[in-house]
């Protein structure tokens, strides 16, 4: 299977079964190499349809407190962007059908090796990537070399996006389209309902692209309410404070992991009630 087919074959699969997508956000490496393992080689069996995995990055300017202190987390222990694309492979080994994207920021790509990442993703078993600090105008940097590649490139828009940007925005999207349904940084508020309604029908005059819904969503209630009306709903900052409050409470990895599973069964259930 190409690496962007099976962001294709999952949303049409779905789609088929009549339900959303639960999307779900770790960061790699967080808490730990172990740990992030094992909460990700779990996920799918949870429930989780779409997995995005942060690369780890000291500046993380999108993103609130909870995925800031992912970060740091991770690379106190020695997380690397290596280390997460050995992350992918591994699990590769055990699922070859649940698609994973990578979210994050230009700089490690750049330091890394733009054609040399490209290559590693591929070979790793990426199937798309999210990168908050590339606009449309920076599109020669990454997007067209992915997009050549056979790597996704997943843009982000926000309610802020207009009409006219969202051609821009929209020109080079592939895989999905990730709606942010708040002005302002990640798990520190969710949007009306109402708004994310009218967001994403607005989305889809513009795309055929499927629509995930993101930023400020926790319990299985929003996500059933979210893919009633959008093909996915992302949940990252509540998974992520899972593993924090295992961390804060010295409990051991096998709990961590156990209570994140637990969290993504829950969640799941808003799209397959």
């Amino acid at each position: 299977m190409s690496n962007q087919d099976r962001l294709t074959r999952r949303f049409a699969s779905l789609k088929e079964q009549g339900r959303g997508a639960l999307v779900t956000f770790l960061t790699a490496g967080d808490p730990d190499l172990d740990t992030a393992t094992e909460i990700l080689l779990g996920l799918p069996e949870a429930g989780a349809d779409v997995i995005e995995l942060g690369m780890p990055f000291s500046d993380p300017m999108a993103d609130g407190p909870a995925i800031q202190l992912a970060n740091l987390r991770a690379l106190g222990n020695g997380m690397t962007l290596q280390k997460t694309l050995d992350s992918v492979a591994k699990f590769r080994t055990k699922d070859d059908d649940t698609p994973i994207v990578l979210m994050g920021y230009y700089n490690p790509i750049h330091y890394y090796g733009v054609q040399r990442f490209i290559d590693a993703a591929i070979e790793a078993g990426v199937d798309g990537l999210i990168i908050v600090d590339l606009p449309p105008e920076e599109d020669e940097e990454l997007c067209h070399p992915c997009l050549t590649a056979g790597l996704n490139w997943i843009r982000l828009t926000t309610p802020t996006s207009d009409d006219h940007r969202l051609e821009t925005v929209l020109k080079n999207s592939s895989g999905f389209v990730y709606y942010v349904s708040i002005a302002g940084i990640t798990g520190t508020q969710s949007a009306a309902q109402t708004a994310i309604e009218d967001a994403v029908a607005r989305l889809k005059r513009h795309t055929d692209l499927p629509i995930a819904v993101g930023f400020g969503l926790k319990t299985a209630e929003q996500v059933k309410a979210t893919v009633s009306v959008a093909e996915g709903a992302v949940v990252g900052s509540a998974i992520v404070n899972v593993i924090a409050e295992g961390v804060d409470n010295q409990l051991p990895s096998a709990k961590i992991t156990e209570n994140v599973h637990r969290f993504v069964s829950e969640l799941a259930k808003g799209t397959r009630s």
